[in-house]
């Protein structure tokens, strides 16, 4: 059975392209020109993705999310946001709400076949990869089964991407890990296609974790990486 995508989307030529280029690639589609009718469709029949335009004309694509990721029954749904807003901040909003890549028009529809065919391939995935890892980095604790992050032993919400973020740099602490490295294992993308997605992800995983952000560190022109604890001095 074909995996299934939600196109929520009112320019209906731009809808009919994305969606004829989906189909190519053996994926079952189905559009909505509106937010509201894209809730209703996503409850009605629960898509295996959603492809989202921020601005549509009832509701803002911000608060389709919102609504799709405060719903038990479409929260786990992965959503690609893709629209002509390309500022840092409203990526950043996107990735807040939940949201699993961004892409800003004009498309280039083989990218976007690609980033969805990525999702689907790491959506499929995470929960196995995800659910056997507990690890601890410094003041850092990462409960794969219970999917859960603390620092100091304090709780930190984060959304799925940035935990799997964050995960995959704990695996390989101290080690550096290129904006492409982390395309290929976090979204799932194996080609150089944008990296200011890793980057704005990046920022907002170090804003969330407050004092142990500055644990993850960027290695100008490389990459980043997850610095481990300091080894401890013994008195001689």
């Amino acid at each position: 059975m074909s995996r299934s995508v939600l196109i929520i989307e009112d320019e209906g030529d731009f809808a009919d392209v994305m969606a004829m280029n989906l189909r190519r690639a053996s994926l079952d589609v189905r559009v909505a020109r509106t937010g509201e009718a894209g809730l209703r469709e996503a409850r009605h029949r629960r898509p295996d993705i959603v492809l989202l335009d921020l601005m549509l004309p009832d509701l803002p694509g911000t608060e389709v999310c919102r609504r799709l990721k405060q719903d038990p029954f479409t929260r786990e749904v992965p959503v690609i946001m893709v629209t002509a807003r390309g500022e840092d901040v409203d990526r950043i909003v996107g990735f807040e709400l939940g949201a699993d890549d961004y892409v800003v028009k004009p498309v280039v529809m083989r990218e976007l076949v690609l980033r969805v065919q990525a999702v689907l391939r790491r959506a499929h995935q995470a929960t196995t990869e995800e659910g056997t890892l507990s690890l601890e980095v410094g003041p850092i604790r990462i409960d794969g089964p219970a999917h859960r992050v603390f620092v100091n032993g304090r709780e930190v919400s984060l959304t799925a991407l940035e935990f799997r973020l964050l995960a995959t740099l704990a695996s390989a602490v101290d080690r550096v890990m290129s904006r492409e490295t982390l395309l290929d294992r976090v979204w799932g993308i194996q080609a150089d296609i944008e990296t200011r997605t890793v980057d704005t992800m990046m920022k907002r995983l170090r804003d969330k974790m407050g004092s142990a952000g500055n644990l993850l560190e960027t290695v100008r022109g490389v990459g980043y990486r997850l610095r481990g604890p300091e080894p401890s001095k013994t008195a001689g």
